[in-house]
């Protein structure tokens, strides 16, 4: 098999375990200051992660710990800017603001990299993005929390961006965990500093604790690693329409689990982004037959 394919079908299931995260999440934070879940969240995933590996700080130089704390910040304000946007919109608009990081990837990564877009995957950009915009949007509205959304946008889209230009060649399990540990410093600040709940509050109940101990472990450990690796041998912009088939995996689990109601919205949307993934990821000609060998095993350093 293909190592491009490997990589595809692992962020399926990132974005699988994102989704179904997201559904856990949404009845955990009700009962838990978001700040906190999430300070709690990437804690835990970090600290498993070093305890499961502690040599990977021989990995880490000056030039290493600047890159990943640069994309940690990125990938933490992303989460900080989509809560605060979360607080002041609506759902449908977080949804769809936060998803413009589809289009946004592609266009930074020709600005900034000089990566020429593909002309199917600027396809795939163009169906993914109507596909989201089907699902989340039941109607066109604004607000003060618009402006943060759009940041958040711009973050996770420059965060895949700088993924792809600086994990092809490095430790991808130490640049992972240094990430990690970077958000959760940014969502510590959060928590003890927020101005309308100061102070950590530690989970209510064993059911938020579940939420916390599976997202930590599954939908943060081990889904950002497995982005970091995949794309140490993909482009920014394959992950990216990929990684955004969390909002069709959320509406499933949504609908699965009672909680919301399946749409021709939904249908619709989620068929368009299907659609999408196997325009970018549909073999041609072109493409190089990479395989996996066990010499490029991210784990093998």
């Amino acid at each position: 098999m293909k190592k491009t394919s490997v990589a595809a079908i692992a962020l399926m299931i990132v974005a699988a375990s994102w989704g179904f995260g997201f559904v856990w999440m949404k009845d955990a934070i009700e009962r838990q200051p978001y700040f906190d879940f999430l300070a709690l969240r990437f804690t835990i995933a970090a600290g498993v992660m070093f305890l499961i590996r502690p040599q990977l700080v021989r990995h880490i130089n000056l030039n290493f710990l600047n890159r990943g704390v640069l994309l940690g910040v990125a990938l933490g304000l992303g989460y900080v800017t989509q809560t605060i946007g979360l607080e002041q919109s609506t759902a449908a608009i977080t949804g769809f603001f936060t998803g413009l990081y589809i289009v946004l990837t592609p266009l930074f990564a020709w600005l900034l990299l000089r990566q020429k877009i593909a002309s199917k995957v600027l396809l795939g950009v163009i169906i993914a993005t109507i596909g989201l915009g089907v699902i989340t949007l039941g109607g066109l509205g604004f607000d003060v929390g618009t402006i943060s959304l759009l940041a958040c946008a711009i973050l996770f889209a420059l965060h895949i961006v700088g993924l792809g230009r600086w994990s092809p060649g490095r430790d991808t399990y130490a640049l992972t965990v240094l990430q990690l540990a970077t958000v959760a410093v940014i969502c510590w600040v959060g928590a003890l500093f927020n101005p309308s709940d100061p102070g950590f509050q530690t989970p209510p109940d064993a059911d938020v604790w579940n939420a916390v101990l599976f997202t930590a472990v599954f939908a943060t450990a081990i889904a950002f690693f497995v982005q970091t690796w995949a794309q140490s041998i993909m482009d920014a912009s394959r992950v990216a329409i990929i990684l955004t088939t969390e909002v069709v995996f959320a509406a499933l689990f949504a609908v699965a689990l009672g909680q919301e109601v399946l749409s021709i919205r939904t249908v619709i949307g989620g068929s368009l982004m299907v659609i999408a993934m196997l325009i970018v990821e549909w073999p041609s000609r072109n493409d190089k037959n990479q395989t996996v060998t066990p010499g490029l095993d991210p784990l093998v350093h």
